[in-house]
């Protein structure tokens, strides 16, 4: 079964149960890997996060795909793939910050963010407080549903953003916030994806942008975005990607995207992600 709505049912158990896990597990977390960087890292929790996810859609989606942040990817039959992050924002949930998430996304079409349909998703942030969205059929904050009517100016903008673990593109994208930090209200760096985008659904952020978001740092946060009225797209309007994720209200989404071209936003991502 593809329909929304039975993705979204599991999408959403899946995403509490592996939120409850990360929570309580969070006092032994350790660093086990690092990735792209020494500071690119990877728990113990992180794996056993995902472990978890996988068994749980082994046993409800045994022909379903699945792309994982820590894991190879399980190829299926049914058409469905499932995009996880078993902990999106890895740094603040070792140091104890609370701006952490587990996102889990049900996609057809490709694995590939310019040409999948994401179906349904859910995200467990830190606090425990379950996002999620079916296409088509809204977004919830728990049992509330998400609903975005207008956005500010750009001189009155609440902007998230955050930061690769590569040190010279970390230097770039600074020099892209100091750009903009004279445009807008001002600037937060959270440091978890699927958290700011779930927050600019609720309009506790007015806006959001980052370079560098690989597929399951954006699926399921980037449809409880959209379905909540905002518009989530690339640098050229079209499907948001690994170069670039603007979200802002439709009002306003060309007037950031300007300001961020104004910056260098459109001049820093021609080279391989490290």
């Amino acid at each position: 079964m593809t329909h929304p709505d039975d993705l979204l049912a599991i999408a959403r158990m899946l995403a509490a149960e592996t939120g409850r896990l990360i929570i309580d597990g969070r006092a032994d977390a350790e660093v086990s890997a690092t990735k792209s960087s020494d500071i690119d890292i990877v728990t113990q929790m992180d794996v056993a996060a995902e472990e978890h996810l996988r068994a749980r859609l082994a046993e409800l989606r045994p022909h379903d795909a699945v792309l994982g942040e820590e894991g190879e990817t399980r190829e299926g039959t049914s058409g469905v793939t499932w995009v996880l992050d078993p902990i999106d924002g890895t740094v603040n949930y070792l140091y104890g910050l609370p701006h952490f998430a587990v996102s889990v996304a049900a996609v057809t079409g490709s694995p590939t963010p310019t040409e999948w349909t994401v179906r349904a998703g859910a995200v467990c942030d830190g606090s425990g407080v379950l996002w999620s969205a079916a296409r088509g059929r809204g977004a919830w904050r728990d049992g509330a549903e998400l609903r975005r009517a207008e956005g500010p100016p750009l001189s009155q903008t609440l902007l998230a953003t955050g930061f690769q673990y590569v040190a010279e593109r970390r230097e770039i994208q600074g020099r892209i916030v100091a750009e903009m930090l004279g445009s807008v209200r001002d600037i937060r760096r959270l440091g978890a994806a699927a958290v700011d985008l779930c927050l600019v659904a609720a309009g506790s952020l007015d806006a959001y942008y980052e370079h560098g978001l690989r597929p399951w740092d954006f699926a399921a946060a980037s449809l409880i975005a959209r379905e909540a009225g905002v518009r989530v797209a690339g640098l050229d309007g079209g499907p948001a990607d690994e170069r670039l994720v603007i979200a802002a209200m439709p009002d306003r989404w060309d007037e950031v995207r300007d300001a961020l071209i104004a910056a260098g936003a459109d001049r820093t991502w021609d080279a391989p992600r490290a």
